[in-house]
């Protein structure tokens, strides 16, 4: 059985390292991506960034009807949180194609 001396390590350091590009350049690539989270049927829309940025709030305006102002402020937090976690699943998603489903520490 091999160890891990010369070639053998050299080449683990680089593909370590290609792994490394991949992810970064992934990670650049879906912050810079949208996502969008809904709420109370399409009453409010959320949009976020994958970078965790909130671009933008929508109401339908069949919403203001109701008065409730806690009722809309529910819809605004869950449809934010829904884009969140879609923005967060697929950089997931995205990351273990690249690892292989190896879990990293502290990648999300």
């Amino acid at each position: 059985m091999k160890g891990f001396g010369g070639g053998g390590m050299a080449q683990l350091m680089k593909q370590a390292n290609q792994m490394q590009l991949k992810m970064k350049k992934t990670q650049e690539e879906i912050g810079k991506q949208e996502f969008t989270g809904t709420s109370g049927g399409g009453a409010v829309t959320a949009v976020v960034t994958g970078d965790n940025k909130l671009v933008s709030v929508k109401f339908n305006p069949d919403v203001f009807k109701s008065g409730d102002a806690e009722m809309l402020e529910e819809m605004v937090v869950s449809a934010t949180n829904d884009a969140l976690k879609l923005a967060k699943d697929t950089m997931a998603k995205e990351m273990e194609k690249i690892t292989g489903g190896m879990g990293i520490p502290g990648m999300f």
